[in-house]
């Protein structure tokens, strides 16, 4: 669907007035607005399985029709490290199943301030050993996340590869958030357009998450990574985001660790803009579903 300059920026203004509804600088009161939204966003096509790994609250998805059940996504929400859930999560895991059919697992990491790092890649950690506990192989599972959930899939992998165990199958990443020494040119250039993020929010994000940490770490910045063996990647992004440099330098440095990476970026579009309701989201979940057919032929 093509869309004019100015449509989108109509579009654009609306997606920034419906998050200024939820912005708050009381965290409890942020993460309650997204519970009160996700509350209606089950689908009748897809049964939800909540469960608990340890004392990680976690849900299955499953469409309600024949489907791919060899293989499973293991889905890490975003939200900055401090708010989101795997309910957040369904405004994308619900089209994913629906149009992968596929499980998806989806959990809740604890959130900072109140768990810093590390203490969501721990949780992932022990959520890919629950899956290998069920006798998935490593092989069996593709890794995705959006925002703060791309780093968290990001640095789950590269936590792996560091403790020379098996790699999954494949990595999806939604406008990732992989540079939090924020080096990129669009945290100046994209500023101003970005309905979303702001420099202020990714700076309370940061500093809740990793204070006193260095930045450069790549289980904190996963752009400086070493990405060698790294399996096969699909990265989305939109032209009008704050994050789009760490997109553009993550497919860099995966390239140059010879990873296969297939990179779409968005025209005209912000940070996850695969949540909203409209036609180039679906669309680009479409491209997604192709990207892991492709790799699990």
């Amino acid at each position: 669907m093509e869309m004019s300059p100015k449509s989108n920026q109509h579009l654009m203004k609306a997606i920034k007035r419906m998050h200024t509804l939820v912005e708050s600088d009381d965290l409890e009161k942020v993460r309650a607005s997204q519970e009160n939204i996700s509350a209606f966003s089950k689908s009748r096509d897809i049964s939800y399985e909540d469960f608990v790994i340890g004392n990680i609250p976690a849900e299955w998805m499953s469409v309600k029709r024949h489907h791919m059940r060899k293989y499973v996504i293991l889905y890490c929400h975003g939200g900055g490290y401090n708010t989101g859930s795997f309910h957040y999560a369904r405004s994308i895991t619900n089209k994913l199943a629906s149009s992968t059919s596929m499980d998806i697992l989806c959990f809740d990491y604890r959130l900072a301030p109140e768990y810093p790092y590390p203490a969501a890649l721990e949780d992932a950690l022990e959520v890919w050993d629950y899956l290998m506990h069920l006798g998935y192989g490593a092989r069996e599972v593709i890794v995705a996340g959006d925002s703060a959930g791309g780093n968290l899939a990001l640095s789950l992998v590269l936590k792996l590869k560091e403790q020379g165990r098996l790699l999954p199958k494949g990595l999806v990443l939604l406008s990732p958030w992989t540079d939090l020494t924020r080096s990129g040119k669009s945290y100046q250039t994209k500023g101003e357009v970005d309905p979303i993020l702001t420099e202020d929010y990714l700076e309370t994000s940061i500093d809740a998450y990793a204070r006193g940490k260095e930045l450069e770490d790549p289980m904190i910045s996963p752009v400086f990574g070493d990405f060698e063996g790294f399996p096969p990647t699909y990265i989305q992004v939109g032209s009008n985001e704050l994050l789009l440099s760490d997109s553009l330098k993550l497919r860099k440095n995966m390239e140059k660790h010879r990873v296969s990476v297939r990179f779409d970026e968005y025209e005209g579009m912000w940070h996850v803009f695969q949540m909203s309701p409209f036609k180039t989201a679906y669309d680009a979940i479409d491209q997604i579903a192709e990207f892991i057919f492709t790799i699990c032929r």
